[in-house]
């Protein structure tokens, strides 16, 4: 891929994990436990929220390293392609993969309704107000960054094996 085409990527990926970023720091400042298992009580409900808490606070972590990462990549004087490569890579299988394949599986993309207009999320249970409103303002930002970075899902570690084996 053309350095410059990598470079225009990196930072279009940068902002948008910049507007994610902001939505989930926000929403994880202002929202705990207590909160949102107050208008939906329950043992299940604890479990859920536990659960969506931790992939939201995952996601945040994953989405702040690729950002300072492309950030590094983008400030140095001489634009590193590979380094570069090597982030858009990381953002794609670890926030991307983070945001549709969650590990305590609260909610889940439901590829019938992607062609549909309808959300393609649907969650295990009816969160919160605020619960669903951050995940499905987040999806937004992370279908984009997907088929952005598609490349980057199989195409770019086969690249890099075939230079190897040069």
């Amino acid at each position: 891929m053309p350095s410059t085409n990598v470079k225009a990527i990196s930072e279009s990926t940068r902002e948008k994990l910049k507007l994610a970023i902001s939505q989930l720091e926000s929403f994880l400042n202002e929202n705990a436990l207590p909160q949102l298992t107050a208008e939906d009580q329950g043992n299940e409900s604890e479990l859920f929220y536990k659960g969506l808490l931790s992939d939201l606070r995952h996601m945040l972590v994953f989405s702040e390293v690729a950002y300072e990462k492309l950030g590094v990549a983008l400030r140095r004087p001489n634009f590193d392609t590979d380094f570069a490569e090597r982030a858009l890579y990381e953002v794609y299988h670890q926030c991307v993969n983070a945001f549709f394949y969650p590990k305590n599986e609260c909610y889940s993309e439901d590829g019938r309704y992607a062609y549909t207009g309808q959300d393609a999320i649907r969650f295990r249970k009816k969160p919160v107000r605020t619960g669903r409103d951050i995940v499905l303002s987040v999806s937004k930002v992370f279908e984009e960054l997907r088929d952005d970075l598609s490349y980057y899902e199989s195409d770019y570690m086969t690249q890099r094996r075939m230079q190897g084996q040069k």
